[in-house]
């Protein structure tokens, strides 16, 4: 019984030091009422920034753990252009590869109070009907979440991993 006690108390010390440990990824969507291109409708434009937030704490997850990343996003244009319909329809279309999505962005990485890296990013893919991705077509912001891939990947983790 002893024995057993002790295996649970280490294993809730082992949990307590993980979490303490784990990364954490913060995001600031700064005036999203001026960006350049989010819905007009207050219900769709709420539920693109929560989608954008939920990607990035996802990937908040390939973050050395104790890092922390702040992102502050200034700007969101989304693929295509948004024309308003009657009511709360609203039609994205892509006509031309002029369309990119674009995302404008402020980052920090910081471990114990200590800044490591920080910068700014405009995140742009004019080619992004060339691409393969692993998000489907019934993913609606899926341009959007490869563009932001490519980012964190070659911005926030070759970083981590040139460093070692």
């Amino acid at each position: 019984m002893k024995n057993v006690m002790r295996k649970l108390a280490m294993g809730g010390l082992l949990v307590l030091a993980a979490g303490a440990a784990s990364a954490e990824v913060n995001v600031i969507f700064v005036e999203p009422a001026r960006y350049s291109d989010l819905s007009f409708n207050p219900v769709i434009r709420q539920e693109v920034l929560k989608e954008l937030n939920k990607h990035f704490l996802r990937l908040g997850t390939e973050l050395v753990p104790g890092q922390n990343l702040h992102i502050r996003v200034t700007d969101v244009d989304l693929v295509g252009q948004l024309y308003p319909g009657r009511g709360a329809d609203e039609l994205r279309v892509i006509r031309h590869r002029a369309d990119w999505p674009r995302i404008n962005l402020q980052y920090t990485i910081e471990s114990n109070g200590q800044v490591l890296r920080s910068g700014e990013a405009q995140l742009r893919d004019m080619t992004f009907m060339r691409h393969i991705s692993r998000y489907t077509d019934g993913d609606g912001l899926h341009y959007e979440k490869r563009m932001i891939d490519d980012w964190f990947y070659s911005t926030i983790v070759s970083e981590r991993t040139a460093g070692r």
